[in-house]
């Protein structure tokens, strides 16, 4: 898989059953798009060879192809009076006469679309009237349309904000699990994509190591991605750290909800927070007085109060201190 002058990727034996969202994961330049592509036949594979439903994928014609497998790419999609009704109607094309008429069911089909991907009150805007994130729902819209087995998608949360891209993401597991589409996705965002894929496909120096997230955590395949970066994979807690060096030890005691939201600030601000009571060190509990809950510096001058994390943290890194004063 590649360009003419360039080897992308290599000695790929790569699988995706029906019913399946496989996310493709990668650094910037690894070959999501040019994999994406290569498997949907808009560019030829280098070598090997690519099998839909047990035949190669080069003996299907384009139009029997157009209604097995369709694609969303990441090109801004933006014609002038075009609606959005209009661009996700052309997905029911492949399907139509030589005349292009849509019949009851298309329009069925198109509406079905619209409302899946939270549109329908877009649907007689223009495409220049409408966010880029709308654009990409109608563009996903109008690949539902297209109502193929197979769906492709390149970024398609890239201009989503997070709510959306949860939305984005959430939809097309469902439509996996009541529709049976197969759908493989590229995307930027892994931690999303554990949450929702059945598969991950990560791309790491041009070879692609794939199962489920959790066996790829297990396997410590996620912390790979990121070797030689200032990221770190937590495989206890399943979400990506910056590293931090020099770590300064405290010690914090508080209802659970309080300490694991203490301890998140306390990491980012390089502590490496334990349990353990150590009177030569300032410790931070955590209690509740008057209905208010507040931050004790414990074991330091004073014993300090504050009335929400942001004042803590505000205090420790302007105050320098690692024994009891």
């Amino acid at each position: 898989m590649g360009y003419r002058r360039r080897v992308v990727a290599s000695n790929l034996n790569l699988s995706i059953a029906a019913g399946e969202l496989v996310a493709l994961t990668g650094c910037n330049g690894a070959g999501k798009s040019t994999l994406l592509r290569t498997v949907a036949r808009l560019q030829p594979a280098l070598s090997g060879e690519i099998e839909l439903a047990g035949k190669p994928l080069g003996e299907y014609p384009r139009s029997a192809l157009a209604g097995l497998l369709s694609i969303v790419s990441t090109e801004t999609v933006n014609v002038a009076h075009l609606t959005v009704r209009q661009l996700v109607s052309l997905g029911r094309f492949p399907h139509t006469n030589w005349l292009g008429k849509l019949t009851t069911k298309d329009v069925e089909l198109v509406e079905e679309a619209m409302q899946l991907t939270g549109i329908t009150s877009l649907a007689h805007k223009n495409l220049h009237e409408i966010s880029d994130g709308e654009r990409q729902r109608a563009m996903i819209a109008r690949t539902l349309a297209q109502d193929t087995d197979i769906i492709l998608l390149d970024e398609p949360t890239a201009y989503l904000d997070m709510p959306n891209k949860y939305e984005i993401m959430n939809l097309l597991q469902r439509l996996t699990r009541t529709k049976q589409k197969t759908i493989l996705i590229s995307t930027h965002d892994l931690q999303i994509a554990m949450q929702e894929a059945d598969k991950l496909w990560l791309m790491i120096d041009g070879f692609i190591v794939d199962g489920a997230p959790e066996d790829l955590a297990l396997k410590q395949q996620l912390s790979r991605m990121f070797e030689g970066t200032n990221l770190h994979f937590d495989d206890l807690r399943g979400h990506f750290n910056a590293k931090r060096h020099d770590l300064k030890n405290i010690s914090a005691f508080g209802e659970e909800k309080l300490f694991f939201w203490t301890k998140k600030a306390l990491e980012r601000l390089g502590y490496a927070v334990s349990l353990e009571e150590n009177e030569n060190r300032a410790d931070i509990v955590i209690k509740t007085e008057a209905g208010l809950t507040v931050w004790i510096l414990k074991n330091y001058k004073g014993s300090p109060k504050f009335a929400s994390i942001y004042d803590l943290a505000k205090y420790l890194t302007s105050t320098i201190f690692f024994e009891k004063k």
